[in-house]
């Protein structure tokens, strides 16, 4: 029967082969997103471009969210409608694409082309129609180009070291619409936006310290209702400002071994201005005592207390539990967790899911690889399970840092409840393992090969070539999605003859010739029949081997195809 998309729970899109569904339903999915893209991830919006492609729906594409424009075939755009293409396509959010990818630079290329860019300045009226794609250009082009590319930069997910040395001497330089560093107020550095986080400490030292305390404190006001990653950004405004603070004329010095502001209470630990009233971590560490920490952690911790502050709080709490952390105060450490060692979280009391819930909450920051093992590791051996839900917030990557011993503790059923995981890092050993978990996890779908692909794809990594073959062989066209055949064992997609291949892509065939010199693809196709590819698949993939002629004489080379 016929699938149904819905726009309104866009996280549970799965790449459902084209034939599945009406071009009206897809048609109505993918203008129906327009703000939701955010809960797409890339391989999403790349399932859904090749859905509207394989549909003739990508020609009218003023309906659809810029996000998705990013995945679009930059090939097939056309020219009288190109720049209006690449303007939309430009707002969207390049983090969905790898910088340097060959998808990200041939964004920028066709753009530039489209617009008769043919210098490193770029003109007030391309800076309009190139917008995020600005991100990617080299430093020189930031300084030689008009100012407005300023605008532009502030669409940027990041910038690099070089990148950010143009924009500040520019900045410097003064000609922008933003006047001197010297002459900014407050209003100026929430002009500013985005491009704050970019500022160097000689351009900040150069700003009135009234507009940075200011800025500071409008800042920590809103810390409070903000997502995980402007929570990130916050913290590094407050700490570039502290170090520019630290390179302007000093103050009169200051006695450092006793608090020389009021004591903080439970009354102060939630002030939004915290952090400006005691601007050193001396100073924090000297008017917090013990007892009012013991009795506000969790208020206090609310706060975006910069690395140095929340080291002072580690040694308190070292000083308050001697003899280790209580599990109840575990799961309110929030940012000061990952501040810990593997060796020290190896000693930590996580009984509880909710308790190493609360520590995987990805608002606190991220873990590194070997911290985020070590309390996986410390958790399952104070008997505790993996189930789905916590697996969905340990993610596949952190998933793919367990021991293959620990992964034989995770059980089938909690591989079924775990959604969609990413295990794309592991190592082959370990995704053959998960392979066989959601094998039987998923056993009772089997009998419906859609159903059953869409439900163990992101484990097919670690699928046997006879069960790939079960795939290919069941009569339904699964249509499998590049993204995933790529993700196969390399060993065991040799494997696989022509015939499964084509059985296995489905309508999405034609992408394999995108893919011919991807390294597991090259293989295979040395491994095959030129005259079977040619036959079977007709796509143009060439390096196959060639067959003798009846004669015994070598096969006449094929005539040389025309370069339109």
């Amino acid at each position: 029967p016929p699938r149904s998309l819905s726009a309104s729970a866009p996280r549970d899109f799965q790449c459902i082969p084209a034939g599945d569904l009406p071009a009206a339903d897809v048609l109505a999915f993918a203008q129906g997103l327009r703000n939701k893209t955010a809960e797409l991830s890339g391989a999403q919006l790349s399932c859904l471009a090749r859905l509207l492609a394989a549909k003739n729906l990508t020609a009218d594409f003023s309906g659809y969210p810029p996000d998705l424009l990013l995945f679009f075939d930059s090939a097939e755009v056309r020219g009288e409608t190109c720049g209006a293409f690449y303007a939309r396509a430009s707002r969207g959010n390049l983090d969905l694409l790898p910088r340097g990818s060959a998808r990200r630079t041939g964004l920028l290329r066709g753009a530039l082309a489209c617009l008769g860019v043919r210098s490193s300045r770029l003109r007030p009226e391309q800076l309009g129609s190139l917008g995020a794609l600005v991100c990617d250009m080299e430093p020189e082009t930031i300084t030689a180009s008009d100012p407005g590319i300023l605008e532009n930069l502030k669409l940027c997910p990041a910038l690099t070291r070089a990148q950010r040395d143009a924009l500040n001497a520019v900045l410097l330089g003064g000609g922008t619409l933003y006047g001197h560093p010297s002459s900014w107020d407050l209003q100026t550095l929430q002009s500013l936006g985005p491009l704050v986080l970019a500022l160097s400490r000689p351009t900040l030292s150069l700003v009135a310290q009234a507009a940075r305390e200011a800025f500071g404190r409008s800042v920590v006001a809103t810390y409070g209702t903000q997502g995980r990653s402007q929570r990130e950004k916050s913290l590094t405004l407050l700490r570039a400002f502290a170090a520019a603070v630290a390179s302007s004329p000093p103050r009169l010095k200051r006695s450092t071994d006793r608090c020389l502001l009021a004591p903080i209470t439970a009354g102060t630990v939630s002030d939004p201005c915290l952090l400006l009233s005691y601007d050193t971590s001396e100073q924090f560490d000297l008017c917090l005592s013990n007892e009012v920490l013991k009795a506000n952690l969790q208020p206090l911790l609310g706060q975006p207390l910069p690395v140095q502050y929340l080291w002072v709080v580690k040694k308190k709490l070292e000083q308050i539990y001697p003899l280790g952390i209580p599990e109840e105060q575990l799961r309110v450490l929030g940012p000061l967790s990952r501040q810990y060692t593997a060796e020290e979280i190896a000693l930590w009391p996580v009984t509880s899911s909710e308790t190493l819930a609360a520590l995987l909450d990805p608002s606190d920051g991220k873990w590194g690889a070997a911290q985020i093992q070590q309390l996986l590791s410390r958790y399952l051996a104070l008997g505790g399970t993996l189930t789905g839900p916590l697996l969905r917030k340990i993610s596949g990557r952190n998933l793919c840092n367990l021991q293959e011993e620990q992964l034989k503790q995770i059980s089938p059923e909690a591989i079924a409840t775990a959604g969609q995981l990413n295990i794309s890092s592991c190592s082959q050993a370990k995704k053959d393992q998960l392979y066989r978990k959601a094998q039987e996890a998923f056993a009772g779908q089997a009998g419906s090969p859609r159903a059953y692909y869409c439900r163990i794809r992101p484990y097919l990594g670690g699928a046997p070539a006879e069960d790939l073959k079960d795939l290919a062989q069941a009569g339904v066209a699964i249509d499998m999605d590049m993204d995933t055949f790529l993700a196969l064992n390399p060993d065991e997609l040799q494997k696989l003859s022509v015939t499964d291949v084509k059985n296995l892509l489905g309508e999405n065939l034609p992408y394999l010739k995108e893919a011919e010199n991807e390294t597991s693809v090259m293989r295979w196709v040395k491994r095959q029949s030129q005259r079977e590819l040619d036959c079977t698949l007709g796509i143009g993939l060439h390096g196959g081997t060639e067959e003798p002629s009846p004669t015994g004489t070598a096969a006449p080379p094929r005539p040389a195809t025309s370069a339109s």
